[in-house]
């Protein structure tokens, strides 16, 4: 009997383990009414919210986001931004000096919460910066719901950060980051960082916004409008209807994002069109001299959509809208907003590639970006590689779409202030550090992972990905186990040197011995990661002949790749400082010969990687 019954307990507290383990993600609902007060640029909002805990844990308090506290002099924004000085935003500060510091008092952000109330019941709430703790006067069980309804009054704040009033092209109103809402709550807890000017994270919801501003106010959100033929702009038969105070109320719906943001001008227009197989797009802009490059753009963004369902997913959502409006460009939920007025039409393109691509990385795979920046920007860097690169094909012939980024990341980092790409988004020293370690590093991540595994694999694990991960929040662990199962390799070492260190790539020739009928080369690790070889020649008749010299550590050897077939040598130890091999070409039949020529890896020293033969 004791036997059983221990193997029972076993079983059951197994099993319990097991379910506390898995995989889970919580939801909400969103009601808004706001009503618009634009010559004074406040609003007053009334919120009911429906959140639903599918969480294993027992809730007894639940965390708001209130960014808008951060936009005033000595807030915590403001502090971060004059302690880095001209290391940090340049968009933040004139001269190394805050421009939060010097916001007029009237034009302060503000995020003003009147009550709030759980199932009709008042709630106690603290305010911690931009962070409101509320606690709950029942707990929310696993696998219930509950609801909160609240009300708060807004300042939209002066336009230093994405948000805000009168932006330098002279958009009225950028209203993003802008409601009290609610935190994520994951398996590491409450995901309540601080706002201190960079990345978010939450959960996915439904959204029902009623926004009601002046009739000569057009709005621009990511959504879908319930009324176009009430409101201005949408839809030539429309009547503008109006209650006693001469606003009109747009109605909007959106289904499983991550925020609602919308901005609102007197001047723009929207121009909207159909992609084959995608959304539609709506353009909200002032259409000028200087955003002419909008009109040109379209075909461009068709292609972009179709090119980015056809090699990375489908795109789920039924619309999306690129609005002018912030500080340059910041993507949400089914729209972005971005600056208007482009120098060139390929600058405005790259501009809506980069934010448009956050339509996978930030929504429809919606990672934590605090804590992993270089997931969603550097992914969404390496889609910008590719898609820029068919859109508007290089002058000058390249081998891959990836060169520029890779040149970029060698200058950068012979100026030695490189800091690891695992650091919070928040917590970098330096900015130019954070925008190489999410952008460029993340980025590079997949390129390397391309050179090492073959990129048909690659394509293979960016699409299983996808597949499974989409409407979810995965991790840098849920994209290793897919890369891992495709490859049939071990790849842990890399994402540790690549991701958590600042060490770097750097192999070179250190001796070429010519034979009668054969050639001896010798390669040296002078770098601190180590990586497989691709090593090729150039015959003198103008043809490349590949080798690949496996790493030790991936156990499983690249099969296949774009860049041409290969002959695979006896994998190097990642132990050994130097590794020699023998090819059956002598001197007068090789014009040149050396490591990488499809120009894929990211080695800091190029000047000895390649021998021309003479």
């Amino acid at each position: 009997m004791k036997k059983e019954f221990l193997v029972i307990f076993t079983l059951f507290f197994g099993l319990l383990s097991a379910q506390k383990d898995a995989y889970y993600q919580q939801s909400a609902k969103y009601k808004m009414d706001i009503d618009v007060d634009a010559k004074n640029f406040t609003y007053n909002g009334n919120q009911s919210l429906t959140y639903t805990n599918n969480s294993p844990d027992e809730l007894d308090v639940v965390y708001f986001h209130l960014y808008w506290n951060a936009f005033k002099a000595g807030s915590m924004m403001d502090q971060r931004v004059a302690s880095q000085g001209k290391n940090g935003d340049s968009r933040l500060q004139i001269n190394g000096i805050s421009r939060l510091s010097s916001i007029p008092k009237d034009e302060e952000g503000a995020q003003n919460i009147h009550w709030i109330k759980q199932n009709g019941k008042d709630l106690k709430f603290e305010i911690q910066e931009t962070v409101m703790k509320v606690y709950l006067d029942s707990k929310i069980k696993p696998n219930s719901s509950t609801t909160f309804t609240m009300e708060w009054d807004a300042v939209i704040p002066m336009q230093i950060r994405r948000a805000g009033r009168n932006n330098r092209e002279g958009i009225d109103m950028t209203v993003t980051q802008w409601y009290p809402k609610i935190a994520e709550y994951d398996y590491d807890g409450w995901a309540t960082f601080d706002y201190i000017g960079r990345e978010f994270h939450a959960p996915f919801s439904d959204f029902e916004v009623n926004i009601k501003i002046d009739k000569d106010y057009v709005v621009g959100a990511g959504g879908e409008l319930q009324n176009p033929l009430d409101v201005k702009g949408y839809d030539a038969k429309a009547t503008i209807k109006t209650d006693k105070n001469n606003k009109a109320i747009w109605k909007w719906k959106a289904k499983n994002l991550l925020d609602f943001a919308w901005a609102a001008d007197r001047d723009y227009i929207v121009d909207s069109f159909v992609v084959l197989d995608g959304p539609k797009v709506s353009f909200v802009y002032q259409k000028s001299e200087k955003t002419k490059y909008w009109e040109e753009s379209k075909p461009y963004v068709t292609k972009f959509f179709q090119i980015m369902n056809a090699k990375f997913g489908r795109y789920v959502y039924p619309t999306y809208s690129f609005i002018q409006g912030g500080d340059g460009g910041m993507e949400y939920g089914m729209c972005t907003m971005i600056l208007g007025e482009a120098k060139s039409l390929d600058g405005l393109v790259g501009l809506m590639v980069h934010e448009g691509g956050h339509s996978w990385n930030q929504q429809m795979m919606a990672y934590n970006e605090s804590v992993r920046p270089w997931m969603d920007e550097g992914f969404t860097n390496y889609f910008d590689d590719v898609i820029m690169h068919q859109l508007f094909p290089p002058k000058t012939p390249q081998a891959n779409p990836f060169t520029g980024t890779i040149e970029s990341y060698r200058r950068f980092v012979k100026r030695g202030i490189e800091e690891p790409a695992s650091w919070l988004g928040d917590h970098h020293d330096n900015g130019s550090a954070y925008s190489v370690a999410s952008y460029t590093k993340g980025d590079l991540f997949l390129v390397q992972l391309g050179y090492i595994m073959g990129e048909q694999n690659l394509a293979l694990v960016l699409k299983e990905f996808y597949t499974q991960w989409h409407l979810k929040h995965p991790t840098d662990r849920d994209f290793m186990h897919i890369a891992q199962k495709i490859s049939g390799m071990d790849l842990k070492w890399f994402q540790n040197y690549w991701i958590n260190t600042t060490k770097t790539i750097d192999y070179g020739i250190k001796q070429v011995k010519y034979e009668a009928t054969t050639t001896t080369i010798t390669l040296e690790n002078n770098g601190s990661v180590p990586m497989p070889i691709d090593f090729s020649i150039l015959t003198t008749d103008k043809k490349v002949v590949n080798y690949q010299i496996p790493l030790n550590m991936t156990h499983t050897w690249k099969s296949q790749d774009i860049y041409g077939n290969f002959q695979t040598m006896t994998y190097w130890p990642w132990t050994q400082k130097e590794y020699t091999f023998t090819i059956p070409y002598n001197k007068s039949q090789i014009s040149a010969l050396g490591i990488d020529f499809s120009q894929r890896l990211a080695d800091v020293n190029l000047e000895d990687n390649l021998v021309q033969v003479k």
